[in-house]
């Protein structure tokens, strides 16, 4: 098999694909296995017109407008523009695959537009300890992006959800299909207003904007994220975008610097804005951190179990939550938040709603324990922080939350990098 034409490109080309992408091009032969000899390259010709893969293409530097021309000239049925980050998303067959790698000189990388999902690993129902302290800070007059599944107008978000993008369905205005999306929104942002303040997240005054990327079952794809993520930096000044929450998981399989969702998030803390990440929850042993909390750059959080006590030293990080190193052998965490007390908004058609009917908290609430919920709450923290002082880079007010917000609870820097929220 080796003398096939797409094995032949990887063998040439492989610097130019990433592992994803060369596995993919690799197995698109697998069926031809069972076909006799003389069969072959008609099948092969018959395969590589047919087969049709998602793709983001990478350009060098000064290279996007010219190799973005040479993308348009395969007459692509779909291509999603990044200027920030040099790049686009496309989906082309493999023999437009070939003939642009071999033509296309501005082309610095291809990768494989693998699958995002939700992050949801519930812990028993956490709801019975003390609610979060009185705060003079309430996130007034800053803005938090959701980028999840959409944004529910729960009555405890009402009149501060000012603005909404969709990248799955292109409607209008805001929604949220599955829930988790305004699950988030809720840690970060909800007023408890429902049982007067009860539930209450850390920034009640905070504004909200929902950019959905995920689709009803929580699945959406690297390239939605960058396309949440490039349409809030573009909207960044008009929208007022201080801070960006992403709760999502996508497994890691290259180096930070080489990932185009941590190339996207990078940029927009560059930008100035204050981007938090969950750790993910797709492994309790080392060395996995998912996509995009693999950035060091960026605010990587995991959850923590408090079991019920205001003493930090039976505190453990949640086995559920992802930990370092990194596949970049970095160490993180930088945050872990205690999520517990606040349960997150429930609306009774959320997809979400229906699969956990077991930890619903009364009528408009559920409670649930994860990464996902971590994250907000962070984003939350954050704002308060901003509201205090406006003027803080992003880089200041991570080092602010590490130094002088947080509780070192004397783990691991794997585990973690230094502290608890004191949240």
């Amino acid at each position: 098999m080796l003398e096939f034409s797409m094995i032949q490109l990887v063998r040439r080309m492989g610097n130019k694909l990433d592992k994803n992408m060369q596995q993919k091009l690799i197995k698109s032969y697998s069926l031809l296995r069972f076909a006799p000899c003389f069969l072959h390259r008609p099948l092969e010709y018959m395969r590589k017109k047919i087969k049709i893969l998602p793709l983001i293409i990478e350009f060098k530097q000064d290279s996007f407008g010219a190799g973005l021309n040479d993308v348009k000239n395969t007459k692509c049925h779909m291509l999603n523009e990044f200027p920030s980050i040099s790049c686009c998303a496309t989906k082309l067959s493999l023999e437009k695959i070939e003939q642009l790698l071999e033509n296309c000189c501005h082309i610095k990388k291809i990768y494989y537009d693998r699958k995002v999902t939700t992050l949801l690993d519930i812990s028993p129902p956490v709801i019975h300890s003390d609610q979060l302290k009185e705060n003079i800070l309430t996130g007034k007059g800053v803005t938090i992006g959701i980028v999840d599944t959409g944004i529910h107008p729960h009555r405890d978000l009402q009149g501060r959800i000012k603005g909404f993008k969709d990248f799955v369905n292109n409607r209008i205005a805001p929604y949220d299909d599955n829930g988790h999306g305004t699950h988030c929104a809720g840690g970060a942002a909800g007023n408890g207003s429902i049982y007067n303040g009860k539930y209450r997240g850390p920034s009640p005054e905070a504004s909200l904007i929902g950019i959905k990327v995920l689709d009803k079952m929580g699945i959406g794809s690297l390239s939605t994220v960058i396309s949440g993520v490039e349409w809030c930096i573009q909207n960044q000044s008009m929208l007022g975008i201080d801070i960006l929450s992403l709760s999502l998981d996508s497994l890691t399989t290259q180096y930070a610097e080489d990932n185009p969702v941590v190339k996207a998030i990078e940029k927009a803390w560059d930008n100035g804005m204050i981007v938090c990440v969950a750790a993910g929850s797709a492994d309790p042993f080392q060395g996995i951190i998912s996509i995009p909390g693999i950035s060091p750059k960026v605010i990587t959080v995991r959850t923590i179990r408090d079991n019920n006590t205001i003493d930090y030293s039976d505190d453990s990080v949640a086995n559920f939550s992802g930990r370092g190193p990194t596949i970049d052998c970095l160490k993180k965490l930088d945050l872990v938040t205690l999520m517990k007390n606040i349960p997150p908004l429930r609306f009774p058609k959320f997809f979400l709603d229906r699969a956990n009917s077991d930890v619903h908290v009364d009528i408009d609430y559920v409670s649930l324990s994860c990464t996902s919920m971590a994250t907000p709450i962070c984003a939350g923290l954050t704002a308060q922080l901003l509201q205090n002082q406006p003027h803080l880079t992003p880089d200041q007010v991570k080092q602010q939350l590490i130094i002088n917000i947080c509780q070192n609870i004397g783990q691991s820097p794997n585990t973690l990098k230094k502290e608890k929220s004191n949240g």
